[in-house]
């Protein structure tokens, strides 16, 4: 397995009530190599808590999370953020690209977060045949500010992918593109699932886009269902 969730739980405490909110309700997930779903489910339902759980961007209340067969709560912070960097890509709403950057720096930017010596020749290379590939070669000097919000999105994908992660997790990657510019990047994201080997969790409101996905489940009142499986 890529990833499992094994009895996930996950609340908040509020500071004056000490009310505990539950978000989550052990919740078990396995996920397989090369695999893709979406996780649907209403505002509010925890979709992108859950994501952040499995991308070891929060940590569950209780429950076990396991990448690459390795139990994450035993992992010191270092840890944590050394598997974040290598074995995940993330892509938000948002491209959060660096506007003081260009495409192909902030592609690159990843890299030196690495706490190892990755051949950075070899990811340089990497990268730019992601660029081609994604159909932005004539941008990688541009900034983000003379691009289209589609572009951004797709260099966003293309800096998710240069670390050559095995899982890549994408809240609402289409929530903010036009009609258009969502099916391009829906269908793009698909096709690198499958071209590069990895493992894709989508997080979406979209119905369009969860039907790309292999398997569909939809988050509410805390707990993950199984609604189509391809």
């Amino acid at each position: 397995m890529i990833a499992e969730l094994i009895q996930i739980s996950k609340y908040y405490q509020q500071p004056e009530s000490g009310i505990r909110n539950l978000i989550l309700d052990k919740i078990s997930l396995s996920i397989r190599e090369k695999e893709s779903m979406a996780i649907v489910g209403p505002s509010g339902s925890g979709k992108s808590t859950l994501l952040n759980l499995l991308g070891t961007l929060d940590r569950p209340s209780s429950g076990k999370v396991f990448l690459n067969d390795k139990d994450t709560g035993e992992m010191d912070d270092h840890a944590f953020a050394d598997i974040r960097t290598r074995f995940i890509g993330h892509v938000f709403q948002l491209h959060y690209l660096l506007p003081q950057l260009t495409l192909l720096e902030n592609v690159f930017l990843p890299i030196l977060a690495r706490k190892d010596k990755p051949d950075k020749q070899a990811l340089q290379k990497r990268g730019m045949e992601l660029i081609e590939r994604v159909g932005l070669s004539d941008q990688i000097h541009q900034f983000p500010y003379s691009m289209s919000v589609g572009e951004c999105q797709r260099a966003a994908v293309v800096r998710a992918l240069i670390n050559q992660p095995r899982l890549l997790l994408a809240d609402e990657p289409t929530g903010s593109l036009d009609a258009e510019n969502a099916d391009q990047l829906g269908k793009l994201l698909v096709e690198l699932n499958r071209e590069q080997q990895i493992a894709l969790v989508v997080v979406t409101h979209s119905t369009d886009l969860a039907r790309l996905m292999q398997n569909q489940y939809r988050l509410s009142s805390g707990k993950l269902h199984l609604v189509e499986s391809l």
